[in-house]
């Protein structure tokens, strides 16, 4: 979603970075520009001349005309700006007894079904006992669609009863939510394609008989400055305690996560970052801010990581590696594990540093799709052509070929590919340990005595 304005604010500090002295003349025409930056990813103009304001007072101080680096003291100091900007985190309010009652509100298709099964998952996960309750009677199928986003992912539901208005759900919700010794009972309300009096009134109904510990607005990213109207719109009326952004991972330019805070007062606290159930992340402004500026998010990376990589089969396969084993169905179980992972051009985002070589990636057109193709092909050999990469000739070639839907060379390009893996493996299995070590520490890899091939004497702890 920052992408654009990531890519803007790179360009004007690499600019910045290029001056010799840092005048408060400088530092005005930077502001000019971050101002433009702002402006154009659809930031409120409001929020845009605060921000502004709040930069250049720190950027024309001694400490900054006086530092080594002037120009990453002014990184540093609109970074911090972001982060004071987008506000501190907010946790869920949950009772210390009793069920923990969580309202989800907003528009017609900004994502309230789907959000109210990530944040149930998400919370399952944590230790906590979820009922996912519909109240959409509007809608056609809409409570058949919540009960199987629960069905398939292991979560509970409340069974549909037909002809029930949304109170009487509300309050059958309430009372299983009491028998059943739930510890968090999420309420998924209907949304409109416009904000109206009709349902306000019902939404206001259902908020005095639940009494909701929280109030979550869903708002789609792609609404742009609409996002800032409809919480507005919606806190007015209700009350609400916080807001789920959806749809981060899409095309919007990112002004209304920069604006809804300071314009509403109300947190942002989840953030939907793809399609699948568990891409729902905990709103961090810093980590906001550091994708913004190109700093990477490691912290994003490893959670998605330890959540969707199978620690098992990763530690099977690198000691595979390391003992100068590498077959395609190794090269096969590293595909899988890089597609769970999601977007792989989003998890290269997350990596610092990334966005000064955006070109040549674009270039090499790097995606899930590629990776799902090789993948295929893989599939389409025989397990002993797995094995031993080696017999496929021509005919084996156009046989995988013709089963995976691709043409010869691309087969050809993933065998090369292998080849080229296979040698990188052999070389490390002659490296030894002693070798491997000063590899792994040229590196920067961070190890400790919790890592498991140190555990099976792989590598021994370093000092």
């Amino acid at each position: 979603m920052f992408q654009g304005l990531g890519d803007r604010l790179a360009k004007i500090f690499d600019k910045l970075s290029r001056r010799g002295i840092l005048t408060e003349q400088v530092v005005d025409e930077t502001m000019r520009e971050i101002k433009i930056a702002l402006l154009e990813a659809d930031v409120a103009l409001p929020v845009v001349k605060s921000f502004i304001a709040d930069v250049r007072a720190q950027a024309v101080g001694e400490t900054v005309i006086k530092s080594v680096s002037p120009s990453q003291m002014v990184v540093k100091i609109v970074h911090d700006a972001l982060v004071r900007l987008l506000g501190e985190p907010c946790p869920l309010a949950f009772k210390t007894k009793g069920q923990t009652v969580v309202m989800m509100v907003g528009l017609q298709g900004s994502g309230k079904t789907t959000s109210s099964g990530k944040l149930a998952l998400r919370l399952q996960k944590e230790g906590k006992k979820v009922l996912l309750t519909s109240l959409d009677t509007y809608r056609p199928a809409a409570q058949e669609q919540l009960a199987e986003v629960a069905a398939a992912n292991g979560l509970s539901a409340l069974p549909i009863v037909a002809g029930e208005s949304p109170l009487q759900i509300t309050q059958r919700a309430l009372k299983e939510g009491q028998f059943g010794l739930y510890d968090v009972v999420i309420l998924d309300t209907a949304g409109r394609l416009h904000i109206d009096e009709k349902m306000m009134q019902e939404i206001v109904a259902i908020r005095d008989v639940a009494q909701p510990d929280e109030t979550l607005l869903v708002v789609d990213a792609m609404m742009g400055q609409d996002a800032v109207q409809v919480a507005t719109a919606f806190h007015g009326q209700l009350g609400i305690t916080g807001i789920v952004l959806t749809r981060v991972d899409g095309d919007a330019r990112g002004g209304a996560a920069l604006s809804l805070r300071s314009l509403t007062g109300v947190p942002i606290q989840f953030l939907g970052v793809g399609e699948k159930a568990t891409a729902l992340e905990v709103f961090d402004a810093k980590r906001v801010a550091d994708r913004i500026l190109g700093m990477g998010d490691v912290v994003g990376l490893v959670e998605t990581a330890l959540e969707q990589v199978n620690q098992e089969e990763a530690i099977k396969t690198a000691e595979r590696m390391m003992d100068g084993q590498f077959d395609l169905n190794d090269m096969l179980s590293q595909m899988q594990q890089i597609n769970r992972l999601g977007d792989i051009k989003g998890i290269m985002k997350m990596i610092p540093g990334m966005r000064q070589f955006q070109a040549q990636i674009d270039k090499a057109d790097i995606s899930n799709q590629q990776i799902r193709r090789q993948e295929a092909i893989i599939l389409s050999m025989t397990p002993y052509e797995r094995r031993y990469p080696q017999v496929i000739k021509a005919a084996r070639k156009q046989r995988i070929a013709g089963g995976a839907g691709v043409s010869v060379n691309d087969v050809n390009r993933l065998l090369k590919q292998y080849e080229q893996m296979a040698q990188v493996m052999k070389k490390f299995k002659k490296m030894g340990p002693l070798g491997m070590m000063s590899l792994v520490k040229k590196m920067g890899v961070l190890t400790d005595g919790n890592n498991p091939l140190m555990k099976r004497g792989g590598f021994p702890p370093f000092n």
